[in-house]
């Protein structure tokens, strides 16, 4: 059963709307004013608000505004009640974030096809789409909600990357947002002695560079291509229209940058107090998962080198390869000059220190 927050400080209104929604098999929690509203958003994390604009101890502008800077409650769909319908209410609302706009009276329909289509189009942007260039068009064809984007996957642009080719820098001030096609890419960075760490690890279907761009900051890392790889490039103006003109594209970024954030705390972790067998375990099992081509995929053929290998162990490449005989030995792996075959991928996930 979904969860509803509704926001109101007129008793009967309150009342009135609240059995509306439980009658069509929603759980209601009401707040009767805007404080207590945020309190019940943070608490109770709904699966939607529907919010008065014009309350005592808080305005409903006021309420968005906060739970917006929240983590735990910006993804929430919000829709905004109102017995005003003047054209500048109606832009600062939606320049706010909010997803619609109900003006009082409405009538029993009109309230649930709105709760409705609010909550089916969150759903949808939930899936995962296509891991390709029509993967992205969807992707964007659900996301974009507003008419004057239609126009933007026609619009992009493809560009080809060779092996070893860099796609962006570090320090430099991010242009658009990039979208892999076909191939794989590498992120790193590099202290003062010119040694490198690999950050991230990227195939088709993934996004390379938001963070930046959502930090209006320049980029943090260097991205490489690992082979030939075709990259959309998705241009920073575009991005921003996304991002802020659509909340539902919006929360889909900042659920991939909090996954992004998981990701590297658990690697640093893991790299502060595990044994360099078993972050060689680790790594190699990132790539396994990263790259195979099917679940039931049993053995794994790559070809990496032993300094990317050592950059995403955080240790020489001597040491790497020392590890790597081993597991050799052991015929958890077979190799052939840059190639690593995995032959047995249980055994590494369930190695221990």
């Amino acid at each position: 059963m979904k969860k509803i927050l509704l926001i109101e400080d007129n008793p009967e209104m309150r009342e009135n709307t609240a059995e509306i929604l439980e009658l069509a098999n929603f759980e209601v929690i009401t707040a009767e004013n805007g404080k207590k509203g945020v309190k019940s958003a943070q608490e109770h994390k709904p699966d939607l608000i529907i919010c008065d604009i014009m309350m005592p101890e808080l305005d409903g502008y006021s309420v968005l505004h906060i739970l917006s800077k929240d983590h735990a409650t910006a993804t929430i769909p919000f829709i905004f009640l109102t017995a005003k319908a003047d054209r500048n209410d109606f832009r600062k609302g939606m320049n706010l974030g909010a997803d619609d706009y109900i003006t009082k009276p409405f009538d029993e329909t009109e309230l649930l096809n709105a709760v409705e289509s609010r909550l089916k189009k969150t759903e949808v942007l939930k899936q995962e789409f296509g891991r390709d260039a029509e993967g992205l068009d969807n992707f964007i064809r659900e996301a974009r909600g507003l008419e004057e984007l239609k126009r933007l996957p026609e619009n992009r642009k493809t560009k080809v990357f060779k092996k070893k080719e860099i796609i962006f820098y570090e320090k430099n001030f991010p242009s658009g947002l990039y979208f892999i096609n076909k191939g794989k890419v590498k992120t790193f960075k590099s202290n003062d002695e010119g040694k490198d760490y690999i950050t991230g690890l990227y195939k088709e279907g993934d996004f390379l560079g938001y963070v930046a761009l959502l930090e209006d900051s320049n980029y943090s890392e260097t991205a490489m291509a690992l082979e030939d790889t075709e990259v959309s490039i998705i241009p920073r103006e575009d991005f921003n229209d996304l991002m802020y003109k659509n909340r539902d594209v919006s929360n889909k970024f900042i659920r991939m940058l909090s996954n992004d954030l998981k990701a590297q705390e658990e690697r640093l972790v893991k790299l502060a107090y595990n044994s360099v067998r078993k972050r060689v375990a680790d790594s190699l099992m990132m790539l396994y998962k990263r790259y195979k081509k099917s679940e039931n995929e049993d053995t794994f053929k790559m070809s990496v080198s032993r300094e990317d290998l050592a950059s995403m162990v955080g240790t020489a490449p001597e040491s790497v390869i020392r590890v790597l005989s081993d597991f050799k030995s052991e015929k958890i792996i077979e190799i052939q000059a840059s190639n690593i075959t995995i032959l047995n991928p249980a055994k590494l996930e369930g190695m221990k220190n």
